[in-house]
């Protein structure tokens, strides 16, 4: 039996309450549960007043065995910022020092960084923690990743990753930089950036040639993110993750099939990352979101499997 926890980005008092709710009390330097165990989507970080301290309970648990954790994209970003570029000297993977990124990568990570004391031994301990998280978790009967479950990128990934799905050093460039000539187009064939951006951060894609959208901040937008796991007439517009009056814009042109390539009949998914608002429910029989924007006046979301193969309302625990 496990409880799967969503996005908590540094609000660790909600994280407590949340816990406290599910059964789970302090003993031994860590929370645990008598009979149950807790399975964190990831971005543990950023957002929050307490990213120690949501890192610290979190790191206990899986150190005593109550908890296990997935990587999120949050978490990845702190690895790059941590991480020299080796094709720019004196820059790191996620820019710090670019007049075009860098603002706006700090703004991101600003919180974390002003409590671990960027550069610090303590920082550097920390992302070393952030690299042993796996990509994707399949355990008691449920799967668990950050933001899609995608079995063609993750066959590709299989090979190269360390055991228990983990990302090794050597792929941290290849996952964080966007090949040149992928930019405005998408292929079917892989790349390793292609996989991890999608595995934790879902399926953006460029629009039809032509085609584009006014979001509501008035900017012009040429890509648009999918509900990958929506393969009833996946057409941009109905799978496109936007408000309808802005999903209203595209076209009914098929979204290409190595996109959606959905989720049915196989064991409960869960995933985080989308900022859900409102009641929790299933996104499918089998698959739900846990995020429901803890980071962002909205409670710390969970949901409890006993091991039934269909999801239901009543499933989700939120506090906070």
């Amino acid at each position: 039996m496990v409880d799967v926890i969503g996005d908590i980005h540094g609000y660790a008092d909600k994280l407590r309450a949340l816990l406290a709710k599910l059964g789970y009390q302090q003993s031994a330097g860590a929370y645990r549960h008598p009979s149950r165990t807790a399975i964190f989507v990831g971005d543990l970080i950023d957002g929050g007043p307490q990213q120690l301290e949501t890192v610290g309970i979190v790191r206990a648990m899986v150190d005593a065995g109550s908890a296990k954790a997935v990587m999120g994209n949050h978490e990845l970003n702190a690895v790059a910022w941590a991480t020299l570029d080796p094709a720019n000297p004196g820059e790191f993977l996620r820019q710090r020092f670019s007049e075009k990124w860098g603002e706006k990568n700090r703004r991101q990570h600003e919180k974390f960084l002003a409590e671990v004391g960027e550069d610090s031994e303590r920082h550097r301990e920390i992302v070393a923690w952030f690299k042993t998280l796996p990509l994707w978790i399949e355990d008691g009967g449920v799967r668990v990743i950050h933001a899609c479950w995608h079995p063609g990128f993750m066959s590709y990934l299989r090979p190269m990753l360390y055991p228990g799905n983990r990302l090794p050093d050597h792929l941290l460039e290849a996952a964080t930089r966007e090949p040149e000539d992928e930019l405005e187009r998408d292929t079917p064939e892989p790349s390793v950036f292609k996989a991890v951006e999608a595995l934790l951060k879902g399926v953006e894609t460029p629009l039809p040639p032509g085609q584009s959208f006014i979001d509501a901040r008035g900017f012009k937008r040429t890509r648009v993110r999918v509900r990958w796991w929506s393969t009833e007439n996946p057409t941009f517009r109905n799978v496109a993750m936007l408000p309808p009056e802005e999903a209203a814009q595209l076209s009914d042109a098929k979204v290409p099939s190595h996109l959606v390539p959905g989720y049915s009949n196989a064991p409960p998914l869960f995933v985080g990352h989308y900022w859900m608002t409102g009641r929790p429910v299933p996104l499918a029989p089998q698959f739900a979101c846990v995020d429901y924007s803890a980071g962002r006046g909205g409670p710390a979301t969970a949901y409890r499997c006993d091991g039934e193969s269909r999801l239901v309302e009543d499933g989700f625990v939120s506090a906070g």
